[in-house]
Order: structure tokens, then C-alpha cells, then sequence
């Protein structure tokens, strides 16, 4: 299910994004902190549920995202800064979107939609958290910790789905929370026991 193991089918479909954005002679880094514009607006629009506004500019921002790595490689500007910057913007972008929903009124499910909204937050930050600090103790050997049911990616597409959900009926949208809130910390579980094992290697 994971985008990574399948990115370089979307390689083509980056390097015409690249060589076409890259003509608008902005870095790659001003892309990366543009991505941040529509999903702060799209906050404005979850406060008061207009979820099918707050779907587009989801979206936009998550494509800005792409942009800019693409454009990073056509124009042969690929760089550590580069892709340090790009991994913290990746954060905020979803931070700031899942902020939204919590002032978005949406319906409980058992528990207080709040309750969710943290859960799935919590899930993603452990998700990236148990990659790092695999790094950080050396767990691993060097090698890059990857795999899970859901990584960054899967993560916001389902949200998207969502938020487009939601345009019909909020509660779906808390439905979606659930998923995203268990599946979150069972891929954090997944990525320590992964972590685990490579280090029997």
C-alpha cells in the first residue's frame, strides 16, 4: 500500500511537473514554504465548514509539495538543505490542517471528535518519531527506516477523502479520524518492530 515502494512508476509525471514549474524561476525552497499558504487559508474555511474549499486547498498545498522537490531535481538543485527544510514544511502542513479540524464542530463517535483528532495527530508524530530515533541510536545501521501500513502520504490522501466526505455529512469525516487514529499508532507499532528486526540483521 505504500507509495514508496512504487514512486519510481511517478517519476515521468515529477519530471514534467519539474521541468514545467521550474520555468516560473522560483527555488525549490520557495516552493516548499508556499505550500504552506493555502493550508493556513484552508483552516479559515474548516472553521466554518465549508470542507469542500478546505478540500482544494488541501489538495494545492500537497501538490506545491510535490512541485518542489520536483523542480528540485530537473533544475539540478537537489540539496540536504533542501530536503531538511521540505521534511519540517511537510509537518506543519499537516499540523496545521489537523489544528483545523479541531475547531471544525465536528460530531462525536463515542468519544469527543477532539479525542480523535489528537489520537490521529499523536499516531503521525510517532510514526515519524520511531523512524528518527531509530536513526538517532544508531538501531538500524545507517539504513533508512521505512515501511508501515500508512506513511505520509497515505495519511493525507484518506484525510482528504475526509474533509471531501464531510462535504455531505460531518460525521463521516470523524469516521475517517477512527481509521486514521488507529491505523497511525498500529503503523508507529509496525515501524518499531521493523526497527527491530533490522537491527537482528
Amino acid at each position: 500500500m505504500t507509495f514508496y515502494k512504487n514512486r519510481g512508476k511517478f517519476q515521468g509525471l515529477s519530471i514534467k511537473i519539474g521541468i514545467g514549474f521550474s520555468k516560473l524561476r522560483l527555488t525549490p525552497n520557495m516552493w516548499t514554504g508556499l505550500s504552506l499558504i493555502p493550508v493556513m487559508i484552508a483552516v479559515y474555511y474548516l472553521l466554518y465548514q465549508n470542507f469542500l474549499a478546505a478540500a482544494i486547498l488541501f489538495i494545492i498545498s500537497s501538490f506545491l509539495d510535490l512541485v518542489d522537490g520536483s523542480v528540485a531535481r530537473v533544475t539540478g538543485r537537489v540539496s540536504k538543505l533542501g530536503a531538511y527544510l521540505d521534511t519540517v514544511v511537510d509537518r506543519y502542513v499537516e499540523g496545521i490542517i489537523i489544528f483545523g479540524l479541531l475547531f471544525a464542530g465536528l460530531p462525536g463517535f463515542y468519544l469527543p471528535a477532539s479525542a480523535w483528532i489528537f489520537l490521529f495527530f499523536f499516531g503521525g508524530l510517532m510514526t515519524t518519531y520511531v523512524k528518527a530515533a531509530a536513526k538517532e541510536k544508531d538501531l538500524t545501521g545507517g539504513r533508512e527506516l521505512k515501511g508501515g501500513l500508512l506513511e505520509r502520504a497515505e495519511r493525507l490522501i484518506i484525510l482528504f477523502v475526509g474533509i471531501l466526505l464531510a462535504i455531505w455529512q460531518p460525521l463521516y469525516l470523524t469516521y475517517v479520524l477512527v481509521v486514521l487514529a488507529v491505523l497511525t499508532n498500529f503503523t508507529a507499532v509496525q515501524r518499531m518492530i521493523i526497527a527491530t528486526k533490522m537491527r537482528k540483521r
